[in-house]
């Protein structure tokens, strides 16, 4: 049975083009547009990683990601920040919010695949 993926993301297209890598890679993916939604329907699915924007409506990914770590089922899921958000204090804040990596966008579907194969096996 593959491995399931949740992708955040307020933009329609870059949930799109994250969701598309991902399926190439042989993995299966749930798209939420932002932490509320995402929260929603994690409520309803267990997925295995959690790929997510950090500027969003209604709940950024900051706030998501400790939303979810207080959950059972994601405390030590893989949570992967996907965003244009490059500075170092940024990086720190997603880390101390247990994010466990970091993506800069623009990127390549390669580099999404690899940090994908780090955390999911």
């Amino acid at each position: 049975m593959p491995k399931t993926f949740l992708v955040v993301d307020d933009s329609a297209s870059m949930r799109q083009l994250v969701s598309f890598t991902i399926k190439d890679a042989g993995y299966d993916v749930l798209e939420a547009e932002n932490g509320k939604d995402a929260i929603g329907k994690l409520s309803k699915t267990k997925v295995d990683m959690i790929i997510t924007d950090l500027n969003m409506p209604e709940m950024d990914g900051i706030e998501f990601i400790k939303k979810l770590r207080s959950m059972p089922d994601y405390k030590f899921a893989p949570i992967v920040m996907l965003t244009t958000e490059s500075q170092e204090a940024k990086r720190q804040e997603g880390k101390q919010a247990g994010a466990s990596g970091w993506i800069v966008k623009p990127f390549s579907p390669e580099q999404l695949q690899d940090v994908v194969k780090k955390f999911v096996k």
